[in-house]
């Protein structure tokens, strides 16, 4: 079975891959390729963000109409979300078939420094944020700000395997139902 992944971020695409293995679909080729995610490079918004999870996901599964799925996987952030906390982490995810079903999965929040949000408004990225707040380079491809703020306890990878076994258990349970 070919499982396309619309991206090439190791974070994400590592995170494909692990969850498919550790619910049984060893025997998947996955093709990582890099696709727009059709919003702007920080979403700012769950709304956003989830539509370029599915952007993600349909531009790789138009790129290989033979694959049996395509997952999207995409960070973002919240703003005002919670009153105690204005600035919040999101991520999200979407699964979509070849048949045109699509499903869609969430993973963890947490705070984000306040100081950011400004920053977020003018339009930086998280990610080029994290580098200069950690004084780091590429930390979007390894811990993510969920690894950096959680000191380790979550990683951007596991957070992005929980959002990929929440969309491939929903994929199984739909074809389940369907027999």
């Amino acid at each position: 079975m070919k499982v396309m992944i619309g991206s090439k971020n190791p974070a994400k695409y590592m995170a494909v891959q692990t969850a498919l293995f550790d619910l049984e679909l060893n025997d998947c080729e996955t093709i990582a390729m890099e696709v727009d995610s059709g919003v702007r490079n920080q979403p700012l918004s769950d709304k956003e963000t989830i539509d370029g999870a599915l952007h993600r996901a349909r531009q790789a599964l138009v790129e290989n109409e033979d694959a049996e799925f395509a997952i999207g996987l995409e960070g973002g952030v919240v703003l005002d979300s919670v009153p105690a906390f204005t600035v919040m982490v999101c991520n999200w995810g979407a699964l979509v078939t070849k048949d045109g079903e699509e499903f869609i999965a969430g993973g963890a929040r947490i705070p984000l420094p306040e100081s950011f949000k400004g920053e977020l408004l003018a339009g930086r990225e998280l990610g080029d944020l994290m580098d200069e707040y950690c004084q780091r380079k590429e930390i979007r491809k390894h811990e993510g700000a969920v690894g950096i703020f959680s000191e380790g306890a979550v990683a951007r990878q596991q957070m992005f395997e929980h959002v990929s076994r929440l969309l491939v258990g929903q994929w199984k349970y739909s074809k389940k139902k369907q027999a």
